[in-house]
């Protein structure tokens, strides 16, 4: 009798021992990691990617059938609504992303904006700012086929140097679009079809993932 009780005691000792470790480590993730970030916004991301790629498919449609050039020169007006059209997709996802995952950290009780979020935003502006900068040297210099898969490149970078201080999910995006990328490398004259993949297609994917892995409940 003494032999079992004194087994069950270093049972429950044993399972409050893991149950203590397990939080410890719980604790250690969510003050490394910015875990508040939402699923939904990297779905309706894609969604503002997706309309924005027609919307530049319909304008190249236009320019194609009302102008004498094929191709899309820097001082035309189809470049600059063009360009309205990737700025606005942008700033919408940016915002949504902002909107949502704050409204989610306020749900669950952390903090929005702190150390660990600050680190993800700088290690994720870093690439996209050098690939941004990188895409309006192409443009300038008349390299118009070069400027989808640098964006995509630097962006699935971005996802992959920030992914150490967020959700594991946004790593296994980077990398998806950055193979995407190298393929509209080889494949240039589909460049417009590789960014809705990349930037549409995929956002909606991971976001999906991250919505019911992390989001729901």
């Amino acid at each position: 009798m003494f032999y079992f009780a004194f087994q069950s005691a270093l049972i429950m000792e044993e399972n409050n021992y893991l149950k203590d470790i397990s939080d410890i480590k719980n604790l250690m993730n969510r003050s490394s990691q910015f875990i508040s970030l939402s699923g939904l916004s990297g779905i309706l991301a894609g969604i503002y990617a997706l309309i924005g790629a027609y919307v530049a498919h319909r304008l190249l449609e236009t320019h194609i059938q009302t102008s004498e050039y094929r191709y899309v020169i820097l001082e035309s007006a189809t470049f600059k609504q063009m360009l309205a059209t990737a700025f606005a997709v942008f700033i919408l996802s940016i915002v949504t992303a902002f909107i949502l995952s704050y409204f989610k950290a306020k749900k669950e009780g952390e903090v929005f904006w702190n150390s660990t979020s600050k680190r993800m935003v700088i290690n994720f502006l870093i690439p996209l700012v050098t690939g941004g900068i990188f895409a309006l040297l192409l443009l300038r210099n008349g390299n118009y086929g070069l400027i989808a898969p640098v964006t995509l490149i630097f962006y699935g970078m971005a996802c992959l140097n920030a992914s150490k201080y967020t959700l594991r999910d946004v790593r296994y995006l980077g990398i998806t679009v950055i193979i995407i990328g190298l393929f509209a490398t080889e494949y240039s004259g589909y460049a417009l079809e590789f960014w809705a993949l990349g930037f549409g297609v995929c956002h909606i994917i991971y976001g999906s993932i991250m919505y019911f892995k992390y989001d729901r409940g």
